[in-house]
């Protein structure tokens, strides 16, 4: 017996050692020895029971003289440098166990792999572990003779392809099963679920398609499940929610679709990981999340779930992480998530979420990463943000945020805080040149809060729309006679749409840079770009779709459709489109239209009401402009325009401004196109179910159900007078009270000129 492992032993394996006839155990793992094994290694250690070598610098091919050990129990050869393929004769071998793991083994026919086959006759052979190599080729069928006895059967991170062999499932006394990041193709074996003995079953990050087998559930002893980075399509097995000892699944990077089982939640031995990212899974995040009382991390990114988020997740006292973003929640974020006290990520960007940052969020002593980016979030920064100690990252940018940004805490850090898009904030560190906040007592803001609430918005908004709308009709009925509606920019080039490719627009953006970027909406962002177009270098607007974002292809098509019908001089100027593929081969979709110099009237909006509360940035005359430059393009849109157009989304953000002040509608991702006198069937631009609008400009009728007509973009025409007139923007309660003053603008004699 020669057990030296462990040691600092350098140098090459003196060949005297392997001619002790009477060895037992030659140990000498675990060193730095280097050089390639003798080729008559086996030939004088008949009574050897255990080589082990392991975790060496050894080179060269395995020896096919180690046959002669016909006593052989153990074989440990891993973490060396061994190449070549393995000799046949290694199958006659017979131990016990196998290591040849973390090795540059090769295999690439079916001959490579005859040592396998010979493998069938070792009735006890426990362990197989090949894994990490370069063995490629087909795993062959004959594994399924393999013995019934084999424990652990590691064959992952090789390059094998083909398909799993169905009969795997005989191998019914294994504990560990890896396949893993390999090149395997087809679908995963129904038999699985025979393997009942089963612990940990790694199969990710190969080319496995179809779906998951419901016999799955049947391995009510897995601990481990990735199921990562493969192509399985259609809904996960209800069956899953027979597992009984997991600590882990993960499906991320798949083709999943459906909604996510509700059984998966009720496990509650999940404590490490549950991960449904990047696949298509659809509807809500079940309230059966609450189960999860044991998990420390819950990743459901880049989805295309919808709804609210269950106040059910505060029993999830475990989480650490927790990823819901790239989705369409929508409503506000409950406040009961704070009560997750052991929180150190929270990702909710890029969904729809609209109600004000709850206050309770700054409680939250311990969490050190919050992105809330790219939602709809109004209101201010709570105060209690300031002073969340372990806060380095947070995301607060392109929401509808207002009033002053904190200095303290985090805020203090302009590189790990982010809040821009945001035009209503002010104030902060000077890094992040926001305007300075007006100067006015607490308890003078409190009562004109007071007073704008209870009196002024009520009286005003009736007011300021009947008088604006008494004043629209004589000056456009004046203007219109006055000028013909023209079009405006490079949309038509001899009665053909200019081509105009991906690389174009590419070049155009600097790459879709960051500084080139004008806004971003729910379905794509918008770029300033420079194009040639009549020879002639232009600077456009690019609107890029976001074609993983649901519903995205339809707007595309509705924006397009709807924009090819339309020709005004206060419409949005189409110049073309892209279809195409981008450099990866993926879809591309974009609608280049006519560069607006002042951007949108939000913009100007928002600034006045930060500069002073005189609404110093617009004059009177201006203003009075911009809402016939309105009124002109929708009495185009309803009256002028064959067939008719309903807008649906009339709100400050998508009226653009000119060099000159003039007004421009934009956006026509959410028009309704009316039907013919003579079709019996609306043509509908969009058949997504949801409220056609934006909250606080969308008419009320529509949030309960109604019919699309010309009257609801009244309504919206009359929210944006007030705040173009006041500066006061709407409110939800608006929106909840706004069937009344609806029907006031419907029963104002002068509303019925603009439908």
């Amino acid at each position: 017996m020669l057990q030296l492992g462990q040691n600092h032993l350098s140098g090459i394996i003196p060949a005297i050692l392997f001619n002790f006839s009477s060895l037992i155990v030659f140990s000498v793992a675990l060193n730095e020895l280097h050089g390639k094994l003798p080729s008559n290694l086996g030939d004088h250690i008949p009574n050897l029971r255990y080589l082990l070598l392991g975790k060496n610098h050894l080179t060269g091919s395995l020896p096919a003289s180690l046959v002669n050990a016909t006593g052989m129990y153990g074989l440990d050869m891993s973490s060396n440098n061994l190449t070549g393929i393995l000799p046949r004769e290694i199958g006659l071998l017979c131990p016990d166990y196998l290591s040849l793991e973390v090795n540059q083994l090769t295999a690439a026919t079916a001959q490579d792999w005859e040592f396998m086959t010979l493998f069938t006759n070792c009735t006890s052979l426990g362990t197989l572990d090949l894994y990490f190599n370069n063995l490629g080729g087909v795993l062959p069928s004959s594994i399924a003779n393999l013995s019934a006895q084999l424990k652990e059967l590691d064959v992952g991170y090789n390059q094998i392809s083909g398909n799993i062999p169905f009969g795997i499932s005989n191998l019914v006394g294994l504990n560990q099963l890896d396949l893993s990041n390999n090149r395997f193709t087809g679908a995963l074996p129904d038999g699985i679920g025979r393997l009942n003995f089963l612990q940990a079953l790694y199969f990710e990050n190969n080319l496995l398609t179809g779906s998951l087998p419901p016999s799955l559930g049947n391995l009510t002893r897995l601990v481990i499940l990735p199921a990562t980075g493969n192509k399985f399509e259609g809904p996960l097995p209800t069956t899953l929610g027979r597992f009984q000892e997991i600590t882990t699944i993960d499906f991320s990077y798949n083709r999943f679709t459906g909604p996510l089982p509700k059984e998966i939640f009720n496990l509650s031995s999940l404590s490490f990981l549950l991960d449904f990212s990047d696949n298509y899974f659809v509807g809500p995040l079940p309230s059966e999340v609450g189960g999860l009382t044991n998990l420390a991390y819950l990743y459901v990114s880049r989805n295309n779930l919808s709804g609210p988020l269950p106040n059910e997740l505060s029993n999830c006292q475990s989480l650490t992480e927790l990823r819901l973003d790239h989705n369409n929640f929508s409503s506000s974020i409950p406040s009961s998530i704070s009560k997750i006290r052991g929180l150190m990520l929270l990702n909710l960007t890029k969904n729809t979420l609209s109600g004000v940052i709850p206050q309770e969020l700054g409680l939250m002593g311990g969490i050190g990463e919050l992105y809330l980016g790219h939602n709809d979030l109004p209101g201010h920064i709570p105060e209690s943000m300031e002073n969340m100690a372990s806060l380095y990252r947070l995301d607060l940018s392109f929401n509808h945020l207002d009033g002053k940004v904190p200095s303290q805490g985090v805020f203090s850090n302009a590189s790990g805080f982010s809040c821009g898009g945001n035009l209503g904030l002010c104030g902060g560190i000077s890094e992040l040149h926001f305007p300075p906040c007006p100067e006015e007592s607490k308890g003078h803001s409190l009562r004109k809060h007071h007073f704008i609430i209870t009196v002024a918005t009520p009286v005003v908004a009736v007011i300021i729309l009947c008088m604006s709308l008494m004043l629209l009709f004589f000056t456009m009925k004046k203007k219109s006679r006055a000028r013909p509606t023209t079009i405006r920019g490079f949309q038509l080039m001899g009665d053909r749409y200019p081509r105009v490719s991906y690389a174009e627009l590419v070049q155009g953006t600097s790459g879709f840079a960051t500084g080139n970027l004008i806004g971003k909406g729910r379905y794509g962002s918008v770029y300033k770009c420079g194009l040639v177009l009549k020879n002639i270098m232009t600077t456009v607007a690019v609107k890029v779709f976001d074609l993983q974002q649901s519903g995205s292809s339809k707007t595309f098509l509705a924006e397009c459709e709807a924009l090819s019908k339309i020709r005004h001089r206060n419409l949005i100027s189409f110049i073309t489109c892209c279809s195409s593929s981008d450099s990866n081969q993926n879809d591309f979709k974009a609608i280049v239209f006519e560069f607006m110099t002042n951007g949108s009237l939000d913009r100007w909006l928002n600034l006045d009401v930060r500069a002073s509360q005189e609404l110093q940035g617009l004059t009177l005359a201006q203003r009075l402009n911009i809402a016939v430059d309105i009124a002109d393009a929708l009495d185009y849109l309803h009256n002028n325009c064959e067939p008719p157009i309903v807008h649906c989304d009339l709100k400050p953000s998508n009226i653009l401004l000119d060099e000159d002040l003039v007004a421009h509608v934009g956006d026509f991702g959410l028009a309704k196109i009316l039907p013919e006198p003579a079709t019996e069937q609306p043509v509908d631009s969009k058949s997504s179910i949801g409220i056609r609008g934006t909250i606080g400009y969308v008419a009320p009728e529509y949030g309960q159900g109604g019919q699309v007509s010309p009257c609801g973009d009244v309504y919206s025409f009359g929210i944006v007078i007030l705040e173009l007139f006041t500066g006061m923007a709407p409110t939800h309660d608006m929106f909840r009270d706004g069937l009344t003053l609806q029907k006031h603008v419907e029963r104002n004699a002068f509303a019925g000129t603009l439908m």
